[in-house]
């Protein structure tokens, strides 16, 4: 009985559940490239490539196992460039009993397999990738674990058995998070990070994206990343032998003009499948055994994919489609363009929007505490800041993009991501980068020509939302401070956070330029 295998993009992991029981004498393997996919919303150019050569060469590695693969390429003159096109088209090509799917990690591509009306049935099969499933996670969820990220993260430590000793945590601890707060030393050199030379199909995708999404965001060129399993291994034993030990020290640090540091820079291929959660973190936590890494690092890392991946997924999976639909502090203002050109006198923002446009890709507190910091401070339509996450980084889908966005940088879900939000002045970042060494304006200046916008723009942002945060007991000291500011102070804020926002040009929504 043949069978249709059909693999999305961003499931390119051998083990896929929808390739488990695959009979190579008779099924076959459908993998399609379709340009809706690629400009739902306009994508990062480098993400656009990097998708299509791990595409290509996954479907190249199950040929050499004998595997019939049916591969519709971008440039195919019969290509319908829709998965529901293409997986029709397919089915009266092989005429299949059945097509077999693992579900997509995308909400609107869920419900268009749903709504496919084939002339055989579809079965959609769980994505076993990760930790905890989706009805583990609502079962979780009615059991009151899901709250916080907290009480999800040791349940998952218990469930797993990752950094356990016996009943307890190894170190004694469940979170070494306060330690994880350094900024870098003065002259502190960050190591070099190994990247990937293009290979032969790569340098054909980027032929080929550089003709047909020209005008999409970032740059194409150089091309770093690895696009296949043993690429993504390397890159792996790459971070945890020269990376993890001083990650947990330096993970909130950020430096002008170096775009890693001591990230894993692992997040583009964990998300598009060439490794798994569970091989990084048994990877991770051999190391912290072996005395190579100590448990602050290992545990704040294995964290951010054991606890806060699995955490983004779950509250995405049960809680969609109402929770994109949320704003809890009423922000309706347009993107500035400043996200897309990086042309702004602030230095900090436009250090990490050129290195996103350099690598299709940024750390997570550049993503958080600076770009994510100043669209919450001045009050961005969740849609629209949304919608740009989604479409400048490699390792950004909307189950992870989403929640991340939604509810830790906008706090748009009303605390259900994080019990505050994530607001801050510039005091932030220039505690944690050297940013404000060189920029235009001055961290210790709270108003004025030469104060950093961030400073005014901060306890704006308390000023507009105090009806809503003022009851929140995690802002009891800055609301504190607000209510002893004298009125005519409270003012002026207002009045310089106005003219600062209003001066800012706003994305039209065409696509913007990537020299």
């Amino acid at each position: 009985m043949r069978r249709l295998r059909f693999v999305l993009g961003d499931q390119l992991t051998r083990g896929l559940s929808s390739l488990a029981d695959l009979d190579p004498a008779q099924d076959v393997v459908l993998m399609v490239e379709v340009a809706a996919e690629a400009r739902y919303v306009p994508h990062h150019r480098q993400k656009i490539a990097f998708v299509l050569s791990a595409m290509r060469n996954f479907a190249k590695s199950l040929k050499s196992e004998g595997i019939n693969v049916d591969y519709v390429t971008l440039d195919d003159p019969e290509n319908t460039h829709s998965f529901s096109g293409e997986i029709a088209r397919a089915v009266v090509r092989h005429a299949p009993a059945s097509v077999v799917v693992t579900e997509p990690g995308e909400w609107r591509v869920l419900q268009m397999i749903q709504d496919w009306d084939l002339i055989c049935p579809v079965e959609i099969r769980p994505d076993d990738r990760f930790f905890c499933l989706g009805a583990e996670f609502a079962a979780l969820a009615k059991a009151g674990k899901t709250s916080r990220l907290e009480f999800f993260y040791r349940e998952m430590r218990r469930r797993t058995g990752l950094l356990m000793a016996g009943e307890g945590p190894e170190g004694g601890q469940w979170n070494f998070d306060p330690e994880n707060r350094k900024s870098l030393p003065r002259g502190h050199q960050p190591p070099p990070r190994r990247r990937f030379e293009p290979d032969a199909i790569t340098a054909e995708v980027l032929a080929l994206v550089e003709t047909r999404f020209d005008h999409h965001f970032g740059d194409l060129t150089p091309f770093g990343w690895a696009v296949t399993r043993e690429g993504a291994l390397q890159a792996l034993d790459h971070f945890i032998a020269g990376c993890l030990p001083d990650f947990g020290d330096y993970q909130d640090a950020m430096k002008a003009g170096e775009d890693f540091l001591y990230h894993s820079l692992i997040s583009p291929y964990l998300n598009i499948g060439l490794l798994t959660a569970r091989e990084v973190c048994d990877r991770a936590e051999a190391a912290y055994r072996a005395g190579d890494a100590p448990i602050n690092a290992v545990e704040g890392f294995i964290r951010q994919i054991l606890g806060w991946r699995e955490f983004v997924r779950g509250i995405y999976w049960t809680e969609m489609p109402g929770y994109a639909r949320t704003n809890h502090l009423n922000a309706a203002r347009d993107l500035p363009a400043l996200y897309w050109t990086g042309d702004t006198q602030m230095h900090c923002m436009a250090d990490c929007i050129a290195a996103t446009r350099r690598h299709a890709y940024a750390h997570h507190i550049q993503r958080l505490m600076v770009t994510g910091n100043f669209a919450l401070l001045a009050g961005v339509s969740p849609p629209q800041i949304e919608e740009w996450y989604l479409a400048v980084y490699a390792d950004a889908y909307e189950w992870v993009e989403l929640p991340n966005v939604h509810g830790m940088v906008m706090h748009a879900d009303g605390g259900r991501m994080g019990s505050k939000p994530y607001a801050a002045s510039g005091a932030y970042i220039n505690r944690m980068s050297d940013y404000c060494k060189t920029c235009a304006y001055d961290p210790k200046v709270k108003l004025g020509p030469t104060a950093c916008p961030f400073n005014y723009l901060y306890w704006n942002f308390l000023i507009e939302n105090e009806a809503v945060l003022s009851r929140n007991l995690r802002m009891a000291m800055p609301y504190k401070t607000l209510a002893r500011m004298p009125d005519g102070q409270r003012a002026d804020i207002a009045r310089s956070s106005q003219a600062f926002l209003d001066s800012l040009p706003v994305w039209t929504g065409e696509s913007p330029p990537h020299e």
